[in-house]
């Protein structure tokens, strides 16, 4: 009985230890049993993402198998576009461009920060990645830190890497990468 109970202890230790080692996101523990729908949801710092995320018709997508890796801005990277725009986007009739922007911060892989560094790396300093949405996204090391610009020059940083998620990977990123304008 005693071993039983040891045994239990030791592997809630383990498994709690397992959870540990994914970062927090807006506040609140990221699970990688769960899908990047259900660990999005609990972030206070993507509830903008959530809604346009809703508002696309995403959800089932992004709850799919996947792997995705998902480029996440926070909500401070939506509150910096011009004023309007994010209640503009939201919008049923601007549903198309909605889906748009939101698939170009999705890669139809799992691509962790070692294997983005490797692109990176194996790019000579810079890596091209093609998005769900048709974007090509190039990846690239400034000051230490990555670095994610979209087609219009406008680079957003890796605030939180490798947040894995059941169907892939989670990285924040402090800007709102958009199409080709």
């Amino acid at each position: 009985m005693r071993k039983t109970i040891l045994a239990t202890l030791a592997l809630g230790f383990i498994t709690t230890a397992a959870y540990a080692m994914n970062p927090m996101v807006g506040g609140a523990e990221m699970f990688p049993e769960k899908n990047i729908v259900e660990n999005a949801v609990n972030s206070k710092d993507h509830t903008t993402l959530v809604a346009a995320v809703k508002a696309a018709g995403l959800v089932e997508t992004l709850q799919g198998a996947g792997p995705f890796t998902v480029f996440a801005p926070v909500n401070a990277a939506f509150d910096a576009l011009p004023a309007g725009t994010v209640d503009t986007l939201l919008k049923p009739e601007n549903k198309d461009k909605l889906v748009k922007i939101l698939t170009c911060h999705v890669v139809p892989a799992a691509a962790f920060a070692a294997d983005v560094q490797k692109m990176i790396t194996d790019g000579g300093g810079s890596a091209k990645v093609k998005t769900v949405g048709g974007c090509e996204l190039t990846a690239s090391v400034k000051d230490g830190k990555v670095t994610i610009a979209d087609e219009n020059g406008t680079a957003a940083t890796v605030t939180i890497a490798d947040v894995k998620q059941s169907n892939g990977v989670i990285h924040v990123i402090d800007k709102v990468l958009l199409p080709k304008s």
